[in-house]
């Protein structure tokens, strides 16, 4: 009768189950398809614009989407990367900024929509206390927003359309004076 050294056994069969799952991660690693982002620039790269009370600037202006190297199969897809700078050029107006939207139009000047269930381009400001621009305060803030696939197959990108939702509060200062007396 022979005698088992059940932690021999015990040993062998978790070398078997290590070496297998080795195999099995190489196997899916070596399988997977490289991803890379493709950034495309926008011309031109930084746009200066006026609206009431405002001085308007998108810079930095870039598309990127990503896609598995060989296949060109989209990963993630387009999106607008850009900084909003806003100044307030009113002199007698503080502004609230609520929020905007950019729509993308083509050379008709109609909207390029986005493809089925992609999230509009819209963003909220910060927050109350942040956005109240006094006159001649400025703001930025970045922005990652949808883009649409279409134009960027066809080119049929002419314009961006910046819609801002904001508040403007009659901005005074003015100064009291008050009669006091020191009393004993």
């Amino acid at each position: 009768m022979a005698h088992r050294n059940p932690w021999r056994l015990w040993s062998g069969a978790l070398a078997v189950a290590v070496g297998l799952a080795a195999c099995t991660q190489q196997g899916a690693q070596s399988t997977s398809p490289a991803i890379e982002d493709r950034t495309l620039s926008l011309k031109p790269a930084s746009v200066t614009t006026t609206a009431p009370f405002l001085s308007v600037r998108l810079e930095a202006m870039k598309v990127t989407q990503r896609v598995e190297q060989g296949t060109n199969k989209v990963v993630d897809p387009p999106k607008l990367s850009a900084t909003l700078k806003l100044k307030n050029t009113s002199a007698d107006h503080a502004l609230r900024l609520i929020s905007g939207e950019i729509r993308y139009l083509d050379a008709a000047g109609k909207p390029i929509p986005l493809a089925e269930g992609r999230e509009e381009p819209r963003f909220q400001f910060y927050s109350y206390s942040d956005q109240r621009l006094d006159p001649g305060m400025e703001t930025s803030q970045d922005l990652s927003l949808a883009f649409p696939a279409v134009a960027l197959k066809d080119k049929t990108l002419r314009d961006i359309r910046l819609e801002l939702d904001y508040l403007p509060v009659p901005y005074r200062e003015e100064a009291v004076t008050l009669s006091v007396a020191v009393g004993e």
